[in-house]
């Protein structure tokens, strides 16, 4: 990539696009349920798609089964759980063994009674995805905002998990050392992609998704953050799903007029 439209020139070193989901492919909406690729994010990853040599993720913290279904591209290969969950194109899957949900189950045990505290309070909604806990707070009413903050403290603070902080929600993981980072290295293994050799692509929008960014920029590839802000230095702002999609069609060099007439 380095800034030039991938595959041209000539150019046949293997790509890995990898994308976040929820505020990256889909906008941010009030009930995470009705989340939806937006249809110029799904015209883009096809056009990906059908590139040689070129690898396309969609990377989540949901869980695999709830991403296929708001990502129904067959070429396309989806990472749950942040990785620790994979379908490959065929239909292949990829789960993480005994030792692992054993781990899981110890820490999900060690969170319950402070989770059910967090559960009462007016306005938080507390979503179990498995491998991790989503912590919504949109709906929070500013005087009760007082009550939330110190329990979401408690939960950074509990041994063998890691908090990440997204727009209006605490991501919680069971597993501390799984993240978006740990997603991408582990797609790098499995499709046998040499990250010094092969180029890499990311986008998203939180905290979570920044861990993967600054592995991607160390290894000398592309990251886009989408939102008002770069969640970290050299990372490419782009506003929204839209400005994402023009965006990565114009750097892979497909699809010029993906985006007209669908602001």
């Amino acid at each position: 990539m380095e800034g030039k439209p991938a595959g041209t020139n000539g150019d046949d070193r293997r790509s890995l696009w990898v994308f976040d989901f929820d505020g990256t492919l889909s906008p941010i909406v009030a009930d995470r349920h009705a989340a939806r690729i937006h249809p110029m994010c799904r015209e883009m990853l096809r056009g990906l798609a059908r590139m040689p040599t070129h690898f396309v993720v969609v990377l989540s913290s949901r869980e695999i089964e709830d991403l296929a279904k708001r990502v129904p591209l067959p070429r396309v290969i989806l990472g749950g759980a942040s990785g620790l969950e994979w379908r490959l194109p065929g239909g292949h899957r990829i789960r993480p063994g005994e030792p692992f949900e054993a781990r899981r189950e110890k820490v999900r045990g060690t969170l319950a009674p402070l989770l059910s505290r967090l559960s009462h309070i007016p306005g938080v909604d507390v979503e179990d995805k498995g491998w991790s806990v989503a912590i919504h707070h949109r709906h929070v009413l500013p005087e009760v905002v007082a009550m939330l903050e110190p329990l979401l403290k408690e939960v950074e603070g509990t041994p063998d998990v890691r908090v990440y902080r997204g727009p209006s929600v605490a991501e919680v993981q069971f597993l501390r050392n799984v993240n978006k980072s740990f997603g991408v290295r582990t797609i790098c293994r499995i499709i046998g992609l040499d990250p010094s050799i092969g180029r890499i692509l990311y986008a998203g929008d939180d905290e979570n998704d920044a861990v993967a960014m600054r592995w991607v920029l160390r290894k000398g590839g592309i990251a886009f953050s989408v939102g008002s802000a770069a969640h970290v230095p050299g990372a490419r702002v782009v506003e929204n799903p839209v400005a994402l999609a023009r965006a990565v069609a114009a750097l892979a060099g497909i699809a010029p007029d993906l985006g007209k007439g669908n602001a």
